[in-house]
């Protein structure tokens, strides 16, 4: 993993300079990176550049210039980064409606366990999730999950030589896939290298 150390961060002043264009650089980046599952779940890919901008919106917001500070932010956010065999992903259940999410958050127990991506030719990995506490409750799953989706050596091969992806959802109240875009593809399998 090519991890962010003090020397990839701006300064509170350098980065209130360059905000704007920075901002402007990392949601366009973002873009392919946002996974749509169905019309209620979409799956949000982190890399060293997304997560770049966390740390960066975090230490302005708190405003954090202090060394000891940095470096509890960047422990904090470093291993969000995928490190060459796998990806790293942030699920949304994405409900406008209060009662509507409410009830559904309700119904979607262990949607995070059943949450996959699949090369073509090869079974589905699920995602490990919420590995730094749980997000349930015996009544409801969380609206947001943090996933690790690990893949074999073989199939960050097969990805690399041009195999298709695919990503889904199996839950008995939630049931959809998506082949991914060349453009999403294309930026998944450069987190590979």
């Amino acid at each position: 993993m090519n991890k962010l150390t003090r020397a990839d961060l701006m300064s509170l002043e350098r980065y209130s300079e360059q905000r704007q264009a920075f901002r402007s650089k990392v949601m366009a980046h973002k873009l392919p990176r946002q996974i749509a599952i169905g019309p209620n779940a979409s799956l949000y890919f982190e890399d060293r550049l997304t997560i770049q901008y966390q740390i960066q919106e975090m230490l302005r917001v708190e405003r954090i210039f202090e060394a000891a500070g940095i470096e509890e932010e960047l422990e904090a956010y470093n291993p969000l980064i995928p490190d060459g065999s796998n990806w790293k992903a942030t699920l949304m259940l994405e409900f406008p409606n209060p009662e509507e999410r409410k009830l559904w958050l309700s119904k979607l127990l262990g949607l995070e366990q059943q949450t996959w991506v699949q090369v073509d030719g090869f079974e589905p990995v699920f995602a490990i999730a919420n590995e730094d506490l749980p997000r349930e409750t015996t009544e409801k799953t969380a609206a947001v999950h943090f996933m690790r989706f690990e893949l074999s050596a073989t199939e960050v091969t097969a990805l690399k030589g041009g195999a298709a992806l695919s990503m889904g959802i199996q839950h008995p109240n939630y049931h959809y896939s998506t082949v991914l875009a060349a453009a999403s593809q294309q930026a998944l399998v450069a987190d590979l290298d």
